[in-house]
């Protein structure tokens, strides 16, 4: 039997790797039910082609919110509004009915190099594009996938009628509205983010008739639409149920982090790698390494990103066959500096530092380090010190930290914190809700569903009440360790930069065996 009636709101997180809803009691910020179901990758394709089917997504989302509302202590009538979380960047291609053209391109696809460098030198090169835009066109943002389309697949594109991203695509099945917020928007490459509106001159780099294909944008307190008539009746809801206006992944981890005022950082130790902060005005980097997004509450998010983490560590799980105790306890076992084995781990190309044709290297390997241990903690070691070069970049811009909020599946090991801890020299602590993007979507629909009722309601009111820290994982760092660690991280960038013409030598000769 469905326990006591009470205001419920979804959060649902659409990511690479899976689905994951979280359904949260209004009153208390708690947990209700939850659920997940894994999504799967386009096979055959060739090395830097990512690509996923939306309709999986939407299978994913339907059939675990199906499961949560059917948990005994849920009543599915009890459900105010629905927050949707995606994966950033990926290009969502439909026709006039509103059917998907093609797999999806996703954020980790760095086959549009070309594309990039063809977008910039029409717009007058990377200074230009910042100046109108905000940011640069690195191959794992839209529009470079778009241009993609465009010349590789003509008929498809021919066919495009309405280019939407992930998030966008699964409000679009939930209400029947294809629109789009500011935040998810911003990691396109199109969007002014200083003043919010599509930027005419990046579109006319790509196609003088792409800026009618591209959804209305709307304010994050507004809705998107309301669920359908059809899904409300399968799933047993009642009334009228919101569907808020949804963000990017980072953009709602930085919600269900708290970070929606000045003053803090995150970091997301995720398949990818983001550190971001919460600024009121927008932070534009010149040289194009920090991503100008706008956030999903109508401020800023300046955010570097990093394409390689947790797609390290798992690699080595795979590798020598361990779950996640087997990697803590043989990372654990190293001493930091790994006997100095460090990664470049550029697996799948890398967007900070833009190398899209970067692959992983394993640098200082000998008998003593070639072993588990050193393999395991070299990955994180390696990922880690990888991000910090963002925060050094944010530092840079004038955004301080006095301590770190980690998130991710990369933040539930002991060993990972406390190196975290020591590579950036600063406090750092989990939340209190790992599942931060979930999480922060459920915050946006409360924020939504008060906001029909009274325009005077902050986010800031509801996340003060809901986001806590897991006082238990706090790591502080050691001055000995990080000195160890800013020595090796100056030797990874050095190694880095070195072998930058090789990795482009490297992808002509592997390019070249392929087509043969």
């Amino acid at each position: 039997m469905a326990g006591t009636r009470r205001d419920l709101f979804v959060g649902v997180d659409s990511g690479t790797q899976s689905t994951k809803v979280l359904l949260v009691d209004g009153d208390t910020g708690k947990i209700v039910a939850s659920g997940s179901a894994p999504h799967r990758f386009v096979d055959g394709l060739p090395p830097g082609h990512l690509e996923q089917h939306p309709e999986d997504w939407f299978i994913a989302l339907e059939t675990v919110l199906g499961e949560v509302l059917d948990s005994p202590e849920v009543h599915a009538g009890d459900v105010r509004a629905i927050g949707v979380s995606g994966q950033q960047h990926g290009l969502v291609a439909l026709d006039a009915a509103g059917e998907v053209i093609r797999p999806a391109k996703l954020w980790c696809d760095t086959s549009t190099v070309t594309q990039c460098d063809e977008i910039l030198d029409k717009i007058g090169g990377l200074s230009r594009m910042i100046e109108l835009t905000g940011n640069g066109v690195p191959p794992g943002f839209t529009a470079s996938k778009i241009a993609w389309l465009k010349e590789h697949e003509p008929a498809n594109y021919a066919r495009l009628h309405t280019l939407l991203l992930p998030h966008d695509y699964l409000n679009y099945r939930l209400t029947g509205k294809r629109r789009m917020e500011c935040g998810d928007a911003s990691g396109t490459a199109l969007l002014d983010v200083r003043r919010r509106v599509w930027c005419k001159a990046a579109i006319a780099a790509i196609d003088d008739e792409l800026e009618e294909k591209l959804p209305s944008l709307m304010s994050n307190s507004e809705p998107c639409g309301t669920v359908t008539h059809e899904l409300t009746s399968k799933w047993g809801l009642e009334g009228t149920v919101l569907v808020s206006s949804g963000g990017g992944d980072n953009m709602m981890s930085a919600i269900g982090a708290g970070n929606v005022a000045e003053g803090l950082v995150t970091v997301s130790l995720g398949t990818s790698g983001t550190i971001f902060a919460y600024a009121s005005s927008p932070v534009v980097d010149p040289a194009g390494e920090v991503a100008a997004f706008c956030d999903s509450t109508g401020g800023w998010l300046p955010l570097v990103c990093t394409m390689n983490v947790t797609v390290a560590t798992e690699l080595i799980k795979s590798l020598f066959g361990m779950d996640a105790a087997g990697l803590e306890a043989h990372a654990g076992g190293v001493a930091p500096g790994c006997d100095g084995l460090l990664l470049i781990p550029y697996f799948e190309g890398e967007r900070t530092p833009n190398i899209p044709n970067g692959t992983g290297v394993w640098f200082g390997a000998n008998r003593v380090t070639h072993t588990r241990g050193h393999f395991a903690r070299a990955a994180m070691e390696g990922v880690t010190m990888g991000i910090n070069y963002g925060l050094q970049k944010l530092s840079a811009l004038g955004i301080s930290a006095q301590e770190l909020r980690l998130t991710g599946g990369g933040s539930n090991s002991p060993t990972w914190r406390m190196i975290a801890a020591d590579v950036f020299g600063l406090p750092v602590v989990c939340l209190g809700q790992s599942e931060s993007a979930a999480f922060g979507a459920a915050i946006q629909a409360r924020w939504c569903w008060e906001r029909q009722k009274s325009s005077d309601v902050a986010v800031k009111q509801i996340t003060e009440a809901w986001v806590t820290t897991a006082e238990e994982t706090r790591a502080l760092p050691d001055e000995r360790r990080t000195a160890i660690y800013q020595e090796l991280g100056s030797l990874q960038n050095h190694v880095s930069e070195a072998l930058r013409p090789s990795f482009d030598l490297h992808r002509e000769i592997v390019s070249k065996g392929l087509d043969s």
